[in-house]
């Protein structure tokens, strides 16, 4: 009978082997801080005209926030001790001399999930105008890469979501650490607004819907957006005293792009609130995803309130559970 296990142990072992397609590796799990990229480049090289130009790409000041806060945080690993686990970082940038001038953009290479980025040039010269020619798609795709991860984290406590998917007809992943605030809506409204409490303030999500025709997409789509969330602060988000409410901060221009989300056109926008009538203020981002099926907008906006603190951070976050919104059909 010992025997007969053995040589059943033994088939198994062969087919799974037999299973695994030729040089095909084994790669361990990435690692890393969400937002910190790896940057592996000699100690000179970093020191000089080269490494001055990779931070002025990787941490240049993110637009909507109070105080000057990187997009990334960088840590330096020379070139010569990049081996082992530091090769498991999910977020790498390689700098590599004496090849032609390009760049390439390379998943899963020493760990997964991962991003790893390479430029190269025969010179200082050459390294730098590549870094400056691709900045938007080098902060593109490490941003896509550590909104994955930022939602691999969130889902693994996730708020059950039934209530909004039934009134909004959406998915939306949130971790359970948010609640449903309490606001003057009613599910007729279809009206929700998250919180989470945070050590110094709080962070939110508001999510509603528009008619398609509350908002035209022309010069003047930033007055619209703004309007719109202004009468939203005054219905729904009360401040502390006595007919306060939140509106958009007129000093602070805010920052308008579209994107694609749920492969929606969606209008972006950052900037600042502040609460009329009390001494309270914050970054936002806003989104208006363009439901055409179902003749709406879905308009999901975060913003934080955290005086005294750094904010990128919570921004990132509500950014994260934000774009994982699923219309339904």
């Amino acid at each position: 009978m010992r025997y007969l296990i053995l040589a059943a142990f033994s088939l198994l072992l062969v087919m799974s082997c037999g299973d695994k397609k030729p040089n095909q590796r084994i790669l361990l799990d990435s690692s890393g801080k969400i937002n910190d990229i790896s940057v592996v480049i000699s100690n000179d090289m970093w020191d000089g005209s080269v490494g001055e130009t990779i931070r002025n790409v990787l941490a240049s000041p993110i637009y909507g926030l109070p105080q000057d806060e990187p997009v990334f945080n960088i840590n330096q690993i020379p070139t010569q001790v990049f081996s082992g686990f530091i090769t498991q970082n999910r977020t790498i940038l390689k700098i590599e001399m004496g090849k032609t001038p390009a760049i390439t953009f390379k998943n899963n290479v020493y760990s997964q999930p991962q991003k790893v980025i390479t430029v190269s040039g025969k010179t200082k010269q050459e390294v730098i105008k590549v870094l400056n020619d691709n900045t938007s798609k080098i902060i593109e795709s490490f941003k896509n890469t550590e909104i994955s991860a930022k939602q691999k984290q969130t889902r693994k406590s996730l708020y059950n979501a039934k209530e909004i998917k039934e009134h909004l007809g959406l998915n939306i992943e949130f971790p359970t650490a948010y609640r449903i605030g309490k606001t003057l809506a009613t599910k007729a409204d279809k009206f929700y607004w998250l919180k989470r409490d945070i050590p110094t303030g709080y962070v939110n999500i508001l999510l509603y819907e528009l008619p398609l025709k509350a908002i035209k997409k022309d010069s003047s789509i930033i007055n619209q957006i703004v309007k719109v969330r202004d009468s939203i602060g005054q219905k729904y988000i009360a401040g502390p005293l006595e007919g306060s409410y939140m509106i958009t901060e007129n000093a602070y221009t805010p920052f308008h792009t579209e994107i694609i989300l749920d492969n929606k056109p969606t209008l972006e926008t950052k900037g600042m609130w502040e609460v009329k009538n009390a001494v309270m203020a914050g970054p936002y981002i806003n989104y208006a995803i363009e439901d055409k099926i179902n003749n709406r907008w879905i308009i999901a906006e975060g913003f934080a309130y955290a005086p005294s603190v750094e904010k990128r951070n919570y921004i990132f976050e509500l950014e994260a559970i934000i774009k994982s919104i699923k219309i339904e059909k």
